[in-house]
């Protein structure tokens, strides 16, 4: 495209590719917005869903000419909803793309090996805009920074509840610090206290959450997790919580024999997957950690006998975190 705005040529095709829906939505408001600054966008814009549009829907659109601007923008949602056939249409347009449209495709996942992807990537060394989620352990410190753009600041405690909350969905922590921003009066910092008053829970605690509680013995804390795990069965949460004490028991006996470092290989684990156990397998006693099974091996035959599946879960795990 012969175009060029703020010293940079417009590439004919770009995707957007990742699990972040935020990110996505971003990539697209900021090319809509260069692209405004050219002509009326407005009259030059077309979105289609990739579950719902054909091939030749995103090609007519493509190779309509502009209105009262050099350049028009297409932006295809789900681009790796469409049909094969549809695909094909749209790398065959991107060998000879018209020269007055910006094609936006968006996509959660779309594979390097598909002629689609190689399509796009061909348009030149900026056409695809990777857009994958931060790590949950980012994530507090991301919603810090989003909320300045609300013209907020959050405590930490209150990033991590809202997170904790609200979930790991960007555009959903979006949405929210939206409602604490317009609901929060005063210069000082959004506090937990806030959060939770102003925040509705709509995630379940992940296991691997409840998981870490029990292998810090914070009881407190464990409990109230489980109590916010309404569809996790006790069957499987007693399997993950074995699974977690064989491995504290092995974490254990590695340290004691002078070798700490070889817990992640003695796992077949990453090291950041376990850089926690050395010091949860310190807040037990061997026999404290040899007693949590043999109560689990009882609770796993009691609950096959018929008992309250719920209580003997519940029992089991209290004995584990109160001390002995």
């Amino acid at each position: 495209m012969a175009t060029k705005q703020t010293g940079k040529q417009l590439l004919p095709a770009y995707a957007a590719i990742g699990s972040d829906a935020l990110k996505r939505e971003t990539v697209a408001g900021r090319l809509r917005a260069r692209l405004q600054k050219m002509g009326d966008v407005s009259f030059n814009y077309e979105e289609f869903d990739g579950e719902q549009c054909t091939g030749a829907d995103i090609v007519a659109a493509c190779n309509t000419i502009p209105f009262a601007s050099p350049v028009r923008m297409v932006r295809v949602k789900s681009a790796e909803k469409l049909r094969k056939v549809d695909s094909e249409e749209v790398v065959a347009y991107l060998g000879s793309p018209s020269d007055t449209t910006v094609l936006l495709l968006e996509a959660a996942s779309l594979s390097k090996a598909t002629r689609l992807y190689k399509a796009i990537a061909a348009c030149g060394s900026e056409a695809i805009i990777e857009c994958e989620a931060p790590k949950k352990r980012d994530l507090p410190n991301l919603v810090r920074s989003m909320a300045v753009g609300h013209g907020v600041t959050l405590t930490d405690g209150a990033a991590r509840l809202l997170v904790e909350l609200a979930g790991e969905d960007t555009v959903r922590l979006d949405s929210e610090l939206g409602k604490i921003a317009l609901a929060h009066n005063g210069n000082d910092a959004v506090n937990e206290h806030e959060v939770s008053s102003l925040v509705s829970r709509t995630t379940e605690v992940s296991v691997w959450d409840f998981l870490d509680t029990m292998s810090a013995r914070n009881a407190k804390r464990c409990l109230l997790n489980l109590s916010l795990m309404p569809s996790a069965s006790p069957n499987e949460l007693l399997s993950r919580c074995i699974g977690r004490l064989r491995e504290l028991i092995c974490a254990k006996a590695l340290i004691q024999r002078g070798q700490p470092r070889m817990i992640a290989s003695a796992l077949s684990k990453k090291d950041w997957q376990v850089k926690r156990h050395a010091e949860w397998a310190s807040r037990f006693t061997e026999e404290e950690l040899r007693s949590a099974l043999l109560r689990a091996r009882d609770a796993e035959l009691a609950i096959k006998s018929g008992a309250n599946k719920e209580d003997v879960f519940k029992d089991w795990l209290l004995s584990v975190l109160i001390r002995s």
